[in-house]
């Protein structure tokens, strides 16, 4: 099977309401990533210097080297930043969500004790602020289970989130097989919380965020002041508390460092932005893991029907080979397609189907045409039409004609398959007897190569219908 795993439809068009507590419009999520001392240094056994998210734009790795300056900044962050900060969200009663990695935290004490005083969340920022792309599934998942263990020790309990940050391929589905995470934070994917299937788990995925996030400071074409800084962060909160308002409230996760916006300057656009929101009524400010817990009580995973791009072969044909008519073959043609979250749905899997019948042969499409029964035929009045075709022609009262009616469909079936070579096609489900009737009519006239084509487009509708039906 040709599986393809990312998800592009996510919640769609109509996204649910969140129904945060107090009907509040918005939740903001301040999370503090707490890295300083888990950052790549030779103090730390790694073999080079960090070279991420500092001062030092573009800075570079030091092989068998400490870099004197990029340590003392990230000490900026544990000395002067952490406190900073620790009395703005304290002074203004916003508690937040810590990304702690647990290496940083171990060399912390007196942060931990404040964080937990504070009331604060610690969640797991990983053993080391370090990149794992490169990193063996073996060696990630060690790494995972000592910085769980680690952070037990040192906070005297276990994170019950995850983020790793600098993550690799295999990162949230390691995280979700060790069954500790209420939720998993390694994406950026959504502006509401939604279960993912992984693996044998169905796991809570709270997204996080790059852009509402002060690491733009210490990036190309970032916040170069903290009023850019302020500005985003406004703009974001105003387009979400207004579709919060309008009934389909959201999440904005705000990404924090120490060594970043614990500077003065920047730490000024912070506060200002948190006194903005505290202006609004209905704005709800969270720990990620009250987040994750109001999710579970309220939205929690549903147990559906299984997936189509999940079903076995003879599954998937015993429930979709009759969406058209008799042609179990364009069935069988789509389950060898790359299908993937997005045929999930009615939408997405009469694309997949409605591509094997357009791509079919002139012949075989004329035998789908052909496999369709006459409107209030023989079959019909024989009750052997399909299950499908008996309740669609009984929706639009073609099991129920009158001896005139039947006459009129009789004769003109007799006369449209004379001309055509095919029985006349049409949606019913979305037509009454009368339109139907004059449907039938007006297509009688049409040249067969025009009627041709419609009697496809026919087709296809009444698979979307079908398939709706069932999705």
């Amino acid at each position: 099977m040709k599986r393809y795993p990312r998800d592009f439809s996510g919640y769609g068009a109509t996204p649910p309401d969140a129904a945060w507590p107090g009907g509040a419009r918005i939740a903001v999520q301040f999370v503090l990533n707490y890295e300083e001392g888990g950052e790549n240094c030779l103090l730390h056994g790694d073999a080079t210097s960090e070279a991420f998210l500092s001062e030092i734009v573009g800075a570079q790795p030091w092989p068998g080297q400490r870099h004197w300056n990029m340590e003392s900044i990230y000490d900026y962050g544990a000395r002067a930043g952490f406190w900073r900060l620790h009395r703005l969200f304290t002074g203004a009663g916003i508690p937040v969500t810590v990304y702690g990695v647990a290496s940083a935290l171990a060399r912390a004490p007196e942060q931990v004790r404040a964080m937990q005083d504070a009331g604060w969340e610690i969640a797991s920022h990983g053993l080391k602020w370090i990149d794992y792309k490169d990193h063996s599934e073996a060696d990630e998942m060690a790494d995972m289970m000592e910085a769980i263990r680690l952070h037990g020790e040192v906070t005297g309990e276990s994170p019950r989130g995850w983020y790793t940050g600098r993550c690799s391929e295999n990162t949230v589905a390691l995280a979700a097989k060790t069954g500790q995470f209420e939720y998993i934070s390694d994406t950026y994917d959504d502006d509401l919380p939604y279960w993912a299937r992984i693996g044998r788990r169905t796991q809570l995925i709270i997204p996080y965020t790059l852009d509402c996030n002060d690491m733009r400071f210490a990036t190309p074409q970032g916040f170069n002041s903290g009023d850019q800084f302020f500005a985003y962060l406004r703009d974001t909160f105003d387009a979400l508390y207004a579709e919060g308002a309008a009934g389909a409230a959201k999440m904005m996760s705000v990404g924090l460092h120490c060594r970043l916006v614990g500077r003065p300057g920047r730490a000024q656009a912070l506060k200002k932005f948190i006194e903005y929101i505290q202006g609004f009524e209905g704005v709800w400010c969270p720990r990620r893991i009250e987040i994750a817990e109001h999710w579970r009580k309220v939205h929690p995973p549903a147990r559906g029907p299984a997936r189509p791009s999940a079903m076995k072969k003879s599954d998937f044909l015993e429930k979709f080979g009759g969406i058209f008519e008799h042609s179990e073959w364009i069935a069988e043609r789509a389950y060898d397609l790359e299908l993937g979250p997005a045929h999930d749905t009615a939408v997405g899997l009469h694309s997949a189907l409605a591509r094997m019948f357009r791509s079919a042969s002139i012949d075989e499409r004329m035998g789908v045409l052909r496999a369709h029964p006459d409107l209030a035929g023989k079959l019909a009045a024989a009750k052997r039409l399909t299950v499908e075709s008996t309740e669609e022609q009984a929706s639009a009262g073609l099991d129920a004609l009158t001896d005139k009616e039947r006459k009129s469909f009789e004769k003109l079936n007799k006369a449209y398959v004379k001309k055509h070579g095919f029985p006349f096609i049409i949606a019913v489900k979305d037509h009454d007897k009368p339109g139907i009737l004059r449907a039938f009519e007006r297509r009688l006239d049409h040249e067969t190569d025009a009627e041709f084509d419609e009697a496809c487009r026919q087709v296809e509708r009444i698979a979307e219908i079908r398939l709706e039906a069932l999705l």
